[in-house]
This record gives C-alpha cells, sequence and structure tokens, in this order.
C-alpha cells in the first residue's frame, strides 16, 4: 500500500471520531497496530487501523469495556483455526444481541409507560388552577376505574398519600 494512502495518527482521529490519547491507549493495550513509520517516525495507519476503530466504537457502544474488547481479540487470535476464532466471536455476539434485545424490550417498556403517563398527565390542564397540588391523590378528573401509571402515582406515592385517599 502506497504511503499516500496511509494516515498519521491525527488523521486518524479526525476520521474516526476518536482522540489522539485514545488511539495511543488503544495501541498500549494492544488493540491497534500501526502499519509503518514515516521517515520523520510518525506512525502511519491504513485503513484497517480506522476499521478497527470503527469496531472498537460499536463495542463501546454495545456496552462493551476495553477489557472486554481485549478479550475478544484474544479469543481471536488465539484460535486454532478460522472456523475456530469465527466461532468464538460468534458466540459473543450472539450473547451480545441477547442482552441488546432485552435491553430494547426494556427500553419499549419505558416507552410505553411515559406514553400513557404523558397521555393521563394530558388531562390534568383541565384542573381547576386554584387546586392545590394535594389534590391530586384525589383526583376528580380522571376515572377512578382507569389505573394511574406508575411514572405519575410514585409522584405521591411517597408522601404516604394513594389515589383517593387524599386529604383536601
Amino acid at each position: 500500500m502506497g504511503s499516500e494512502r496511509l494516515l498519521q495518527v491525527g488523521d486518524l482521529a479526525k476520521a474516526s471520531g476518536k482522540t489522539v490519547r485514545a488511539i495511543h491507549h488503544y495501541e498500549e493495550v494492544g488493540l491497534l497496530r500501526p502499519h509503518a513509520r514515516s521517515k520523520g517516525r510518525y506512525r502511519l495507519y491504513d485503513q484497517a487501523a480506522l476499521t478497527r476503530l470503527r469496531w472498537i466504537g460499536k463495542l463501546h457502544d454495545l456496552g462493551l469495556s476495553l477489557a472486554q474488547i481485549q478479550e475478544i481479540v484474544l479469543a481471536w487470535e488465539s484460535a486454532s483455526s478460522a472456523p475456530e476464532g469465527m466461532a468464538r466471536i460468534r458466540a459473543i455476539y450472539q450473547q451480545k444481541l441477547e442482552e441488546t434485545r432485552a435491553q430494547i424490550e426494556h427500553l419499549a417498556s419505558l416507552e410505553r409507560e411515559l406514553v400513557a403517563s404523558i397521555d393521563y398527565l394530558d388531562t390534568c390542564d383541565t384542573c381547576d388552577p386554584a387546586e392545590l397540588v394535594a389534590a391530586c391523590t384525589d383526583c376528580h378528573v380522571h376515572d377512578r376505574a382507569q389505573e394511574e401509571p406508575e411514572l405519575v402515582a410514585g409522584i405521591h406515592g411517597g408522601n404516604g398519600l394513594s389515589r383517593g385517599g387524599g386529604v383536601r
């Protein structure tokens, strides 16, 4: 590969969105290696380094620590064959996929709770402005059969009052 295609660390940092310090740290922990050195002894990186940095970023986004990423690299490098190496990586990614799906479901549940809470709270502006906040525990606007979302009920739940049991 010609030197015109190689990047100095600052250019690599700019292209990857990482800091120069982070790139040097990745080198120190064995996650990244320069492709060559310039005549002035500057580190030079090829496109594979940019791909590696993006890969590290995606694994960080998935919640992996640098130590865990190092373990993945070690699992790959210590495999006795390409199929074994790929199987190891696949197993790690499969576990991460399951964790990600569980997290997505958890976030979807929180989203539904937020939507229900906002819908519930949208009717609160119909209360008499003279009503005190304490009156919310004995609301006359909402149907008593309608269950209060936990994100709403928790607001006044810590003071010992429950909906319908408040003092006016």
